[in-house]
């Protein structure tokens, strides 16, 4: 069998006395979409971070391509968080330039057919575009990315549903799944079921379900959203 491209093993993560993830363990072997799916504060976020390298476990261990996480592999992730991160001060222009300039790994060409695709100008200064703009701009850097495996903290999170649908066809059209996996967690899920390969359902920090989508519907005879339903009803 080949070297799964991200293997997490018995991971367990502690803040002071409270643990946001208890013993947390799966295996993607192939790039794709993985739906990262639970309740706020069930330990999504968390999880993103550790897999980035951002932050260390407790115990246990996360490897991408068979190498275990630390400093000189964080290059190889794309994170994009759920806060508003990017300079209010830099075009939309310049702020591609500034991240071809920080990540030898960026696509300039390829984020800028992306933002022509959901029509942000880029002439307009980060700090003065609206909520669904900034959103469209973190998507096209995110994907202009090329690394083994981004890591989108809800990037559907609080967008009216032009700007949602803006991104999900971005994700469609411009994700390089043959040879990228995608983490993406969302409370968004009948939206974005139709992308995803595999679910990873986590409730108060532990995994309840993983498995491919297809999977899913054979096995339980659910959508995404219905074992959702279920689980974190």
């Amino acid at each position: 069998m080949s070297t799964p491209i991200l293997s997490v093993e018995h991971v367990m993560k502690r803040y002071g006395t409270k643990k946001a993830l208890e013993d947390i363990t799966f295996t993607v072997q192939h790039p794709g979409i993985v739906g990262l799916i639970g309740a706020n504060g069930s330990g999504k976020s968390t999880l993103l971070k550790l897999i980035a390298g951002l932050v260390k476990p407790t115990t246990g261990s996360v490897q991408l391509l068979g190498n275990t996480i630390s400093r000189k592999t964080t290059k190889h992730f794309a994170y994009l968080s759920e806060d508003d991160d990017l300079y209010p001060f830099y075009t939309v222009k310049e702020t591609l330039s500034f991240y071809e300039r920080v990540f030898p790994d960026f696509d300039q060409v390829k984020a800028e057919n992306i933002l022509d695709d959901i029509h942000v100008d880029k002439a307009t200064k980060i700090g003065h575009l609206s909520k669904g703009n900034r959103a469209r701009v973190k998507i096209a850097l995110a994907l202009g990315r090329q690394v083994p495996c981004l890591l989108l903290d809800e990037p559907l999170s609080g967008l009216d549903p032009i700007v949602r649908e803006d991104i999900i066809k971005a994700f469609a059209k411009y994700a390089d799944l043959e040879k990228q996996l995608i983490i993406l967690s969302t409370h968004e899920v009948e939206e974005i079921e139709a992308l995803l390969d595999q679910v990873l359902f986590i409730r108060d920090g532990s995994v309840v379900y993983f498995n491919d989508v297809e999977k899913l519907r054979e096995e339980r005879g659910q959508s995404v959203i219905d074992y959702m339903r279920e689980v974190l009803k």
